[in-house]
């Protein structure tokens, strides 16, 4: 009962812009003054928080605040996308006090993936001046298919021979750290409800543009993962009746219709790129992509027509998760968002919008993320942070 307690109270502070005082958070938890002093006074002998000044404008003596201390913990998120893998370590207020990225190793399967990995860890953790005692665990966020309960990836797209790699234990071993993996899209959802301001609160749908298309979901401030973890796949709502086949019999789902892989090929087919490399990798897709971008941004017309008809496409796809939970927003990011940001800003808001059945009820808000293209590893060091501070109901648990 004093861990939840504990954690209930850092949670209440964490999520009070301007800190809390003794007395404050006594009327918002619910606890005694005397359980709120003896926490708050664990918490100060813990480093995990500060008394940063006095307030106070009426009778009576001045309350004390209290703020998290933002070098009181860390934590390292690691996003592993087919494409790139980008690094940070976060402080205690969610701020990235490190970055790194590198290119996804194209060759030499899971073990070249795991080995880049830990290593590029090692150097993100030495160049922040860090003491590593005090970085809580390593996030891991992951393209899916995942299993959640045990840590493994199962055959995702684009990653040549991953079937049901251990990744979770894998990285463990060769950090030292203890690792939390979740999927890419539930991890960008949590990046925006921990650092995203206005754009993560409430009920919404983040929309993940990555190597894959999938979207994270938030119902009121809290992040479903569903019965296996892989909440979020909407790569077989069909979005184009006339669209390519794919792979699972129907014609014109997203996966076959608006991913960047499929969009590069257009590209290549209608000459706005040269003769196509093999798009067996997710490096080769992000630079076509990115080619395919600066294209469009170029003014080239049929460069531009592949990334117009793909906004209508994704917006529906979008509509559909929308209209299913009945959300407030529509959140856009990830590692490939930033480059389609201009024109589909210009266009699915509106698209999303004429699609909605509750338009006349509430507005749909269509947004990109507040937390940059970092998301998807900000959310995987998040979920250290969650994992470490929030509230949960497993604290309450007595072992006989």
């Amino acid at each position: 009962m004093g861990d939840f307690n504990l954690t209930v109270i850092l949670d209440a502070i964490r999520r009070s812009s301007g800190g809390l005082s003794r007395v404050e958070l006594a009327q918002i938890v619910g606890l005694s003054p005397q359980t709120i002093s003896n926490i708050s006074r664990r918490l100060l002998d813990q480093n995990l928080i500060i008394e940063a000044g006095k307030e106070g404008s009426g009778p009576g003596k001045p309350r004390t605040i209290l703020r998290l201390n933002p070098s009181g913990m860390y934590a390292v998120g690691v996003h592993l996308d087919p494409a790139v893998a980008t690094f940070v370590l976060l402080d205690l207020l969610g701020a990235v006090v490190q970055h790194s990225q590198i290119k996804t190793p194209a060759d030499g399967g899971p073990d070249a993936v795991i080995a880049a990995i830990a290593g590029e860890i090692e150097q993100l953790v030495q160049a922040s001046g860090v003491d590593q005692d005090k970085i809580a665990g390593l996030g891991v966020a992951a393209p899916g298919p995942i299993d959640h309960d045990n840590g493994t990836v199962v055959e995702p797209p684009l990653l040549t021979g991953w079937h049901r790699v251990p990744l979770r234990d894998a990285l463990a071993d060769a950090t030292g750290m203890s690792v939390l993996m979740d999927k890419d899209v539930t991890s960008a959802a949590v990046a925006e409800t921990w650092a995203g301001g206005p754009s993560g609160t409430g009920s919404f749908v983040f929309m993940y543009m990555g190597t894959g298309i999938g979207c994270g979901i938030v119902l009121n401030d809290e992040v479903v993962r569903g019965s296996s973890g892989n909440a979020g796949e909407i790569g077989h709502i069909i979005v184009d009746p006339d669209g390519p086949l794919c792979d699972c019999g129907l014609r014109g789902c997203v996966k076959s219709s608006c991913i960047p892989k499929v969009l590069v090929a257009e590209a290549h087919a209608a000459g706005v790129l040269d003769e196509a490399a093999p798009l067996s990798n997710g490096p080769a897709v992000q630079e076509g992509f990115a080619l395919l971008c600066q294209a469009a941004d170029a003014g080239n017309e049929a460069a531009a027509a592949i990334i117009d008809k793909s906004a209508v496409l994704v917006a529906r796809a979008a509509a559909v998760v929308a209209n299913t939970l009945d959300v407030d927003r529509v959140v856009f990011g990830g590692p490939f968002w930033g480059p389609l940001s201009k024109r589909y800003l210009d266009q699915v808001p509106d698209l999303i919008r004429e699609n909605s059945d509750a338009r006349n009820i509430h507005a749909i808000e269509v947004v990109g993320t507040g937390v940059g293209e970092d998301v998807g590893a900000v959310g995987a060091a998040c979920l250290v942070l969650e994992h470490t501070l929030a509230p949960r109901a497993q604290r309450l648990l007595l072992e006989g």
